[in-house]
């Protein structure tokens, strides 16, 4: 964020008549950026492992957006024994489990707001137990006959459904059952759950409100010994899918010590709270962001790993191993998260985390304003927004979020630049907002473009001195991507036309890109309008900030220049 480009070359395409423009006053953003659409409804039980209940869960705000789970701590300044902390982790388990693992063991049900209520004993902690309308010990809770019992169906080997929710071969076990009601925005867990011949049975029993970052009361466990909810922590197949994991996830430990840290609120450990070397319930982790992510791996590996570096991990539990929680999907291939057990528990580190008041729950979050929807006639429009920051200054970007063609976005890191279109259509365009504190804040605008009538063919005209403009396309790359600058010329050349240019700014070439062609010359051959140059960015491992190459056109004897004779790419740093 912060880096800025000049302004590039516009294509022009007539456009007439007018279009309707699409009203989003109301729309859904997630933390991730992503619009949600509707709120879901669900009329009828849906199983995770299918697709409606996908499509159900893909378009849910999963705790606010402000919430621990959804917080971006990928800039967290590091705690000061993270080392040493990293360290006990690794240390307190045997040589063979050091790695990460992803172990296939939380499910869930999603639930209608009218799904009947079932009375269901907890026979060990009712006393921290959300009865939920029940009487003690008995909560009463929206049980459906098709609730699914952790590890089902991928570790319950031939076993029916039915057959594993009574523990039919006496397996035993944590069995933690999630129940989901979107519409009545709660969630509630167990563990140790059983259907007997009298019914259903847990030893606890915790209800979470989805739409709120309140804590169970202090002390008080949960199906994790953290007393955090663990369905917004788990490895979802539809995220997976989308190639990103928008939260953070639920991390388990060898041992931690009798304290607890927010969000969570319950510790399990006999270790002494001044053994500050141990990880405390609720400590943030997070994978360096040093650590590269293989391209052969699966889309899977990566969306996990995106998260961990983004969102981190959150220590709500003791085991056996340095786990995160996958969705037992029967949908994952067998090697969906296999490489994910090569990577060393070295390869973490511990971030200063935040309270209930810090971070993105902070006072003073920014606001903001994309404008109104438009419709347009031309290939031109304006974006034009507005970011409050009651904290100070926040850096702004328009990005395009969909649309039937790509965009010129002159300037995405001003309130108000000009964008140019291709082809018509219905386009939408983010305007964020961050403070480097709060959530990123985000708001929608659309943009319509009608269908273009036919082009009549130009008029023959004399020969005249070419004009030479130059864009870049795309206009933000990462490192070992690839950007294409293209030199065009106001007429078809009759005779081919040497271009001279020079290339600079923060980016250096030969040390992070590589240009085609030669060097400071560049050849639009004859019966052409345009040449192009390609500029690949090279990879490498250093933790650096955004960097920019501009290419500037210089005058010449048989041609003349457009206005804005640069262009210019940003090549995204490794942070």
């Amino acid at each position: 964020m912060g880096q800025r480009w000049q302004g590039s070359a516009r294509l022009s395409i007539a456009l007439v008549t007018a279009a309707t423009a699409f009203p989003l006053e109301a729309e859904r953003i997630n933390q991730e950026g992503r619009i949600l659409g509707p709120a879901p409804v669900v009329t009828t039980p849906r199983l995770f492992n299918s697709s409606q209940a996908d499509a159900i869960v893909s378009a849910m705000q999963i705790m606010p957006v402000t919430s621990a789970w959804n917080e971006d701590i990928s800039r967290r300044p590091l705690l000061s024994n993270s080392a040493l902390m990293i360290a006990q982790i690794k240390a307190d388990l045997a040589s063979t489990r050091q790695t990460l693992r992803p172990f296939y063991e939380m499910n869930y049900v999603l639930v209608p707001e009218n799904q009947s209520r079932v009375s269901i004993p907890f026979l060990d902690y009712p006393d921290e137990s959300d009865l939920d309308g029940g009487t003690f010990p008995n909560g009463s809770y929206p049980i459906p006959s098709n609730v699914p019992i952790e590890t089902w169906p991928r570790g319950t080997g031939s076993l029916t459904l039915q057959q594993w929710q009574m523990d039919a071969t006496s397996v035993g076990g944590d069995r933690h059952g999630i129940i989901v009601a979107p519409g009545l925005g709660s969630i509630w867990e167990t563990w140790q759950m059983k259907l007997t011949s009298n019914g259903w049975q847990a030893s606890n029993g915790a209800k979470f409100d989805l739409n709120s970052n309140a804590l169970r009361p202090a002390g008080w466990t949960s199906g994790d010994a953290a007393g955090l909810p663990m369905f917004p922590a788990l490895v979802r197949y539809d995220e997976c899918q989308r190639g990103m994991v928008e939260h953070a996830l639920r991390l388990v430990v060898a041992r931690t010590r009798r304290e607890y840290i927010y969000p969570a609120n319950h510790f399990a450990s006999t270790i002494p709270a001044t053994s500050v070397n141990y990880p405390a319930m609720g400590q943030r982790l997070r994978l360096k962001s040093s650590f590269v992510i293989p391209s052969s791996w699966t889309k899977e590996e990566k969306a996990v790993l995106l998260a961990l570096k983004k969102y981190g991990g959150i220590v709500a539990d003791n085991g056996g191993f340095f786990s995160i929680s996958v969705c037992p999907d029967d949908r994952f291939s067998v090697s969906a998260f296999n490489n994910l057990s090569t990577i060393d528990i070295s390869n973490f580190e511990v971030v200063q985390a935040t309270g209930p008041t810090e971070g993105p729950r902070s006072p003073g979050a920014p606001a903001a304003n994309a404008g109104s929807d438009q419709t347009i006639t031309g290939t031109i429009a304006t974006l034009s927004g507005s970011i409050a920051a009651p904290n100070g200054s926040a850096a702004v970007q328009w990005r395009l979020y969909s649309g039937p063609a790509p965009v010129n976005i002159a300037n995405p890191y001003t309130m108000s630049t000009s964008v140019t279109f291709t082809q018509s259509g219905s386009y939408t365009f983010l305007l964020s907002g961050d403070d480097s504190v709060h959530a990123v804040v985000i708001n929608v605008q659309i943009t319509s473009t009608p269908t273009p009538t036919p082009t009549p063919s130009p008029t023959p005209t004399p020969p005249v001195t070419p004009v030479l403009s130059v864009s870049v396309s795309p206009q933000q790359i990462a490192e070992g991507g690839e950007a294409t600058f293209t030199v065009s010329s106001s007429a078809i050349l009759t005779t081919s036309l040497t271009v001279n240019y020079w290339i600079g700014g923060r980016a250096q070439q030969g040390v992070d890109y590589t240009l085609s062609g030669s060097a400071g010359q560049i050849v639009i051959p004859a019966g052409a309008s345009s040449a192009t140059i390609v500029l690949h960015a090279l990879p490498d491992s250093a933790n650096e900030r955004n960097e920019g190459a501009l290419m500037h056109l210089t005058a010449g004897s048989d041609y003349t220049l457009s206005k804005r004779p640069s262009a210019r790419v940003i090549i995204l740093g490794a942070r």
